[in-house]
C-alpha cells in the first residue's frame, strides 16, 4: 500500500473539534486513505457513502436527534462524497457543533465549493486537504528513485491515478473507464448542464493545447458556446480538481503579457485519455509539452502535500521571450524553466531578471527532475 504523503499531517488533526474535509477528483484514493487513518485509531465509526440515494435523503435537512441515533456511540462519523447530498454545509454544521466528542470526516469529488453554503457553514470548523494522484515522492518513496526515473514514460503516457499505478497493463482500459464513467459525472450533476457533448469538447480542445495559450473566444468558437460559458466550464473543471490555470506573471512592464493563460490538467494520464491517445514516445508529437505538463502539475502536488502556500504563474513578453513557471512564494520570485530536451541550453531572459528580485533559477529535465520534485 503507497503511503500518502498527507497522512501524518491529517491525523495529527484528529479529534481537535473541527471537520477534516479532503478533496479531490473521483479515484484519487481519498476514502483509501482516510480509511486507514481511521483503522489506526481502532476506534468505532460509522461510514455513510452519499452515492447511495437512501444516505443522501437521510443527511438532508437532518435534525439532531436523527443524527445522535445515526452517531450512537461511535467516535467517528465519514462522510464519503459528501458534496453529493443537499445542503450537507448545515449538516456537517450541525455534527460539528454538536458531537464535539465525535470526529467528523468528509470526502468530496471537488472543491466541495460547488455545494450551496458549504464555506460558509464550515467557517472556522474544518481542516481542508487536497489529494490528488501519487506524487513523485509518494512513489519513490514506495519503491526508490532509479525505478521511478525508469518509469518516466509511462508517467507520462498513463499518469499517478492509483489504478494505474496498481494493475499495470490495464492502465489504458482503466483510464479511459475512469474519463467515460466519471471525469463529467460531478459536474453534470451539480450544476446542471445541459450540454455534457459541449463540455467534452471542451475538454478534448484543452488537452490539445496544454503549454500554449488559450484564448476562451477561440475555444468557444470550437465548441458553439459563448465565451463565458466556456470561462464557466473551465471554473467548473477545475473546481472539480481536472484541470488548472496559470496566469501571466506582470507588474505591469509595457512589454508583458498580462491576460494571458495556459490550462493544464492535473494528471497526464487522463490528459491523454480525453483524446484518447496512448501512443509511446517516439511516436508523438508532444513529448516536450507532456513534460512540461507533468513537471508543472507535479510540481503543484509536491507543493501541496508539503502544505507550502505558493501562487504560479508564467510569463511572456510580447519579444516572445517566455518563462514556463514562476512561483511566488513568501514574498520572493522563483523562475522555472523546463525542457525535455536535456541537451539545450537555457539563459533566462535578462528583461525578466532585471525587473524583478528573483530569488531562484532552475532548469527541470529529463535528468534532474526527480531531485526538484522530492
Amino acid at each position: 500500500m503507497i503511503i500518502r504523503s498527507l497522512q501524518n499531517h491529517i491525523e495529527s488533526k484528529f479529534f481537535k473539534q473541527k471537520a477534516i474535509i479532503v478533496t479531490g477528483a473521483r479515484q484519487v484514493g481519498k476514502t483509501t486513505m482516510l480509511k486507514q487513518l481511521v483503522k489506526k485509531t481502532e476506534l468505532p465509526f460509522v461510514f455513510l457513502n452519499c452515492d447511495e440515494a437512501n444516505v443522501r435523503t437521510t443527511l438532508t435537512d437532518i435534525s439532531i436527534e436523527r443524527l445522535k441515533s445515526i452517531i450512537g456511540s461511535n467516535k467517528i462519523i465519514f462522510i464519503d462524497e459528501a458534496q453529493r447530498v443537499t445542503n450537507i454545509g448545515l449538516t456537517l454544521k450541525l455534527i460539528v457543533d454538536n458531537f464535539i466528542d465525535v470526529q467528523l470526516l468528509a470526502t468530496g469529488s471537488s472543491s466541495l465549493d460547488l455545494a450551496v453554503g458549504i464555506k460558509e457553514s464550515l467557517t472556522g470548523r474544518k481542516f481542508e486537504y487536497h489529494l490528488f494522484p501519487f506524487s513523485v515522492a509518494e512513489l519513490v518513496e514506495d519503491t526508490n528513485i532509479l525505478i521511478e526515473e525508469q518509469a518516466l514514460e509511462k508517467r507520462l503516457i498513463y499518469g499517478a491515478y492509483p489504478d494505474a499505478i496498481n494493475y499495470p497493463g490495464e492502465e489504458k482500459e482503466l483510464l479511459l473507464n475512469l474519463t467515460n464513467s466519471y471525469l463529467f459525472k460531478d459536474i453534470l450533476s451539480l450544476t446542471g448542464i445541459r450540454k455534457p457533448l459541449q463540455l467534452e469538447k471542451l475538454v478534448q480542445a484543452l488537452a490539445l493545447q496544454i503549454g500554449n495559450e488559450v484564448s476562451y473566444t477561440e475555444l468557444g468558437q470550437m465548441i458553439e458556446a459563448d465565451k463565458l460559458t466556456v470561462e464557466r466550464y473551465i471554473d467548473l473543471l477545475e473546481q472539480c480538481l481536472v484541470v488548472f490555470r496559470l496566469g501571466a506573471y506582470s507588474s505591469n512592464l509595457r512589454n508583458e503579457i498580462k491576460k494571458s493563460k495556459k490550462i493544464y490538467f492535473y494528471d497526464t494520464g487522463i490528459r491523454n485519455a480525453v483524446i484518447e491517445n496512448f501512443n509511446v514516445l517516439g511516436l508523438r508529437q508532444d513529448a516536450g509539452q507532456l513534460f512540461e505538463n507533468y513537471i508543472v502539475s507535479e510540481y503543484i502536488k509536491a507543493n501541496n502535500n508539503k502544505r507550502k502556500l505558493a501562487k504560479y504563474y508564467f510569463w511572456r513578453s510580447f519579444q516572445q521571450q517566455e518563462i514556463d513557471l514562476i512561483e511566488e512564494i513568501d514574498g520572493k520570485i522563483n523562475a522555472i524553466e523546463i525542457k525535455w530536451n536535456e541537451n539545450k541550453k537555457v539563459r533566462f531572459p535578462s528583461t525578466f531578471l532585471d525587473a524583478y528580485n528573483t530569488n531562484e533559477t532552475h532548469v527541470i529535465n529529463k535528468s534532474n527532475y526527480t531531485s526538484f520534485l522530492i
